[in-house]
């Protein structure tokens, strides 16, 4: 297994993210450490491979710090598993509702929590293999690539357009307000209205010919891609 993942550790306990960053660098891990969520979603998220979230913290509960993750494009998919001295049947059900990927109750051994993360990353591995190309009829994307084809033929898009495209054919048929498409795609530093949507997907539609007229308006929703 590659031991060239990295992972971040969430706990108000110092002590315990010292002790649980130097196991997972004895593993060859490559760990940063956080004392707050509010201090962990002030980092750049999107180069972790897994997250260790203490759930009871001051402020922003692990809890919030994950369901805000799961609502964003570039972090839902990061593997999380909870940490956390509340060992009830309901905290353990919120937290798999959350999106989590383990549960972790403390007190817990280092070999335990080793043998956990191991094999959550070991199934995010299998996942991120499998093939991540994305067809509808003639019009390819390569996500890895950044790379999209119509009929054999190249097409430039911009950033966003690349973004907004794959958001599409990633959730074909579900209508997805401009309120949401913001939240999803543009960086949250970056001030976006709705109008700003409407010319990119314009603009999208057109550079995607013949494919543009699949990009559907729902009138007082939003956009969505036919299926």
């Amino acid at each position: 297994m590659d031991k060239s993942y990295r992972i971040l550790v969430v706990d108000d306990e110092e002590d315990l993210c010292e002790i649980l960053k130097f196991n997972l660098e004895s593993e060859n891990y490559k760990v940063d450490v956080a004392n707050s969520a509010e201090e962990a979603l002030r980092m750049n998220l999107t180069v972790y491979h897994l997250i260790l979230l203490d759930v009871m913290m001051e402020e922003i509960s692990g809890f919030t710090m994950a369901k805000k993750l799961k609502t964003k494009e570039k972090t839902k998919d990061i593997p999380i598993i909870f940490l956390t001295a509340k060992n009830s049947e309901n905290a353990t059900i919120t937290g798999f509702a959350l999106g989590a990927d383990d549960y972790i109750s403390k007190p817990f051994s280092i070999r335990e929590v080793l043998s956990r993360v191991k094999a959550v990353l070991r199934r995010s591995t299998f996942k991120d293999n499998q093939s991540s190309l994305l067809i509808y009829e003639k019009m390819r994307m390569d996500p890895d690539k950044k790379e999209l084809t119509i009929s054999g033929k190249k097409i430039a898009l911009t950033k966003i357009e690349f973004e907004l495209l794959h958001f599409f054919l990633s959730k074909k048929g579900r209508v997805y307000s401009r309120e949401e498409l913001i939240n999803q795609i543009w960086p949250d530093d970056v001030y976006v209205t709705e109008r700003t949507v409407d010319v990119n997907i314009t603009r999208l539609r057109k550079k995607i010919a013949p494919y543009g007229k699949s990009i559907i308006t729902k009138l007082g929703y939003g956009y969505y891609l036919e299926k």
